[in-house]
C-alpha cells in the first residue's frame, strides 16, 4: 500500500494488493525486459513458436517462467472477463469480442497476457493505467 509503483500497477484492472505486489516483487523496475512481450514470455504467458524457412507457426502456451505469479495474473484476468459485458471500455470490448472468437479460457489467458505487458509499462514508464473508453 505504500509503494508508489504497487499503487499505479493496482489502478490496472485484474491487479489487487496480492497481484501487484508480487508482479512488482518479480519485475523490480522493468528494466531488464526491453518491451512487454519480453515480460510475458518470461512469465510463460506467450504461445510456443516454430519457426523455419519464414514461416510461423504458433502452438500452445508455453507455460515457463513463475507458476504462482502466472496464475495470479490468470486469476485476475478471469475477474475482469467475468465482468466485460457490463463495462463500455476498450479492453473490455476486445475481451468479449475474444470470448466470442476463441472461447473463454483462450481468451482469459490472452488478457492475462495482455495484462502482464500493460504491467510492465506501467512499471518502467513510472505512469498510471488509464483506461481507453470506446
Amino acid at each position: 500500500a505504500e509503494n508508489e509503483a504497487c499503487q499505479r500497477l493496482m489502478s490496472v484492472p485484474g491487479y489487487g494488493p496480492i497481484v501487484s505486489s508480487a508482479f512488482y516483487g518479480w519485475l523490480g523496475s522493468g528494466q531488464q525486459f526491453r518491451c512487454g512481450r519480453d515480460v510475458a514470455a518470461a512469465l510463460g504467458l506467450v504461445p510456443k513458436q516454430y519457426s523455419t524457412g519464414g514461416k510461423t507457426v504458433l502452438g500452445s502456451i508455453s507455460k515457463r517462467g513463475d507458476r504462482h505469479l502466472r496464475a495470479l495474473l490468470v486469476h485476475g484476468a478471469r475477474a475482469v472477463a467475468r465482468y466485460a459485458k457490463e463495462r463500455d471500455d476498450r479492453l473490455s470490448r476486445w475481451v468479449c469480442s475474444l470470448i466470442e472468437r476463441r472461447g473463454y479460457n483462450k481468451a482469459v489467458v490472452a488478457l492475462a497476457n495482455k495484462l502482464a505487458r500493460i504491467g510492465w509499462a506501467v512499471v518502467a514508464r513510472g505512469q498510471a493505467y488509464q483506461a481507453v473508453p470506446a
